[in-house]
């Protein structure tokens, strides 16, 4: 879903109504291409986000909370410096694009009263961040543009600001009935409705555009010429009407646990996904991208890690797969003893050199006496006493691999589900503390000649997520090998109650008593917790629980391994917004 010109005008109107004499109080810079601009207004503080990325281009308020660099980019510095206690006294959308300005009233250097613009182009790939002064001059950009870039409009400061360039197509706020039914008689019969709505009128989103013709004929891709003009422009005058009156219903559409499509009016060509209404365009915006900016960010940032990871999957399982087939070969290891033996038997009768020599086969005689002829192919450059000492050495040699081979099997198997613990740890990484943390791990872990210019350095105690029970108990999780431990070994006390997915990659996850005895509730609320923050999917996923004074690490083991013997089991079907709903921290 791009974040289109409706859904603009639908944030920029809430903007309007709860912030527009809102002082800016700090201006954070969490993202290379992502604001933050600390608001207090009438209704309290508010957090405006402003995203100027490729990706997820956005503006609304924002309730994430988000993890800023130590050190500032010179960006955020610079709209520190002008921007920090100036109030916003105006917000416009230029015509019906994805380009906003937000007019502030702040002072100079000398202490006059002036006016600052931020203007944010939300227009995917070419989004950009511009800050001007009162004239619209540009001050700086998020990314600048000189004539090397593009040959019809620079971003350079210095220069006065100009719009993009505007596409050849119709502004649909001010169609009327009459021009509808022109445009409608003369597009071309055979050609889907919802994309000639797309390439005719600026500003409407494919979703948009396939509700309007929902809404029309019961279908999303139906072509114009079985479309009747009347329902159409009665579709597409609700959303006109939407648009100009500032009725938005910001929606979302979700199926299961993923988020799927949202827009700032209702959608109802999804059937049987659940449809989800928000009163606010912020809260729906936090619950589509929440998921997938973390992905993104974990992505971006985690690269290294992926792929040292990926390259020590792919040689473990080269590895285990050699050893594996070595390991069967052992198995000829008894076909080598008998041809040892009946060479040795038949020692006195058989010539000194031979390619080859045939035996009975004693071994397999049936209950008459009668033995099967046994063909042992010989190295004839050996005598035949040297070929049996020659199968005895090979026998010895299969029984000693053997051995070494299910050790080594054994070792492979556990560094390759060290691996994926790893792995999944990356999938719960909110914070570049939590990719440090898991960065650190490896190096402890021999990882550290894989990892270019990382040097080990003294950790802080790490911060785990922290969960609160209907009941009022603590639950901690842990979000990496490290963070598991750290629960498991340090902060859990013998009365704390241990919990972790059954067979599965997953979450240390710790129910603190605190001396008290917890109820069925705490229990299961723990079990839940446990099961979705592990590989684990699906229903009834099996949680082991015990006492944490009863898990032990054996030494030498990798971080987060664990041994436990004595357990209980419990069999829950977690659910996310009820876990998002118990998170404090």
């Amino acid at each position: 879903m791009a974040f289109d010109a409706g859904m603009l005008s639908c944030t920029l109107s809430e903007i309007s109504k709860t912030a527009l004499g809102a002082r800016i109080e700090k201006v954070y810079q969490p993202e290379r291409d992502e604001i933050i601009l600390q608001m207090r207004s009438f209704e309290g503080g508010k957090r405006l986000l402003i995203n100027a990325g490729s990706n997820n281009p956005r503006i609304g308020f924002s309730e994430i909370p988000k993890e800023n660099p130590q050190n500032p980019p010179m960006f955020c510095m610079l709209l520190r410096k002008y921007l920090q206690g100036a109030k916003l006294i105006e917000i416009e959308q230029a015509d019906f694009d994805r380009v906003a300005f937000l007019c502030f009233e702040t002072r100079d250097e000398m202490g006059f009263e002036c006016r600052r613009y931020l203007i944010a182009e939300l227009m995917g790939k070419y989004s950009n961040l511009i800050f001007a002064d009162g004239d619209k001059k540009i001050i700086t950009a998020l990314r600048t543009a000189d004539f090397s870039f593009d040959s019809v409009r620079q971003l350079i400061p210095g220069m006065v600001y100009e719009l993009p360039a505007a596409q050849d197509k119709i502004n649909p706020r001010y169609v009327t009935r009459e021009e509808f039914s022109r445009f409608f008689e003369n597009a071309p019969r055979e050609r889907a409705c919802d994309k000639l709505i797309v390439s005719t009128f600026c500003g409407i989103a494919p979703v948009v555009a396939r509700e309007i013709v929902f809404g029309a004929t019961g279908h999303t891709d139906t072509p114009v010429g079985y479309c009747f003009e009347d329902d159409l422009w009665r579709e597409f005058s609700k959303v006109q009407t939407a648009i100009n009156e500032k009725e938005f219903s910001p929606c979302l559409i979700l199926n299961g646990d993923e988020s799927v499509e949202y827009s700032f009016i209702p959608l109802y060509q999804y059937g049987s996904y659940e449809k989800r209404d928000f009163e606010s365009a912020g809260a729906l915006l936090d619950t589509y991208f929440e998921s997938r900016d973390n992905k993104q960010r974990v992505h971006q940032r985690a690269s290294d890690i992926l792929r040292l990871l990926t390259n020590a999957e792919t040689r473990i399982r080269k590895k285990l797969e050699l050893q594996r087939a070595e390991l069967l070969e052992c198995a000829e290891g008894d076909r080598y003893r008998k041809f040892g033996d009946m060479i040795t038997a038949n020692l006195y009768r058989l010539p000194q050199k031979a390619s080859f020599i045939e035996v009975d086969d004693y071994e397999e005689m049936d209950e008459e006496g009668n033995c099967p002829t046994l063909r042992i192919e010989l190295d004839k450059r050996m005598s035949v006493s040297a070929n049996a000492q020659r199968f005895y050495k090979k026998y010895a040699k299969s029984k000693t691999a053997k051995v070494e081979l299910a050790k080594q099997i054994e070792i492979g198997e556990g560094e390759l589900e060290y691996v994926y613990t790893v792995f999944e740890a990356l999938t719960k990484a909110e914070s570049p503390a939590d990719l440090a943390e898991i960065r650190d791990e490896l190096y402890r872990s021999g990882y550290a000649s894989k990892m270019k210019n990382y040097s080990a350095h003294k950790q802080k105690a790490p911060v785990v997520m922290q969960f609160e029970t209907p009941d009022g108990m603590t639950v901690l999780c842990g979000k990496n090998n490290i963070q598991n431990e750290y629960i498991t070994h340090r902060l859990a006390e013998k009365h704390d109650y241990w919990f972790h997915a059954r067979k599965t990659p997953g979450s240390h996850v710790l129910l603190v008593t605190e001396g008290r005895e917890p109820t069925d509730l705490d229990f299961t609320t723990a079990a839940e917790i446990a099961a979705f923050y592990s590989k684990a999917e699906g229903d009834n996923v099996g949680v082991d629980y015990l006492l944490a004074k009863h898990v032990k690490k054996p030494a030498g083991s990798k971080p987060g391994f664990v041994i436990y013997h004595t357990n209980w089991t419990a069999y829950v079907t977690p659910n996310a917004d009820k876990i998002a709903s118990l998170r404090k921290k």
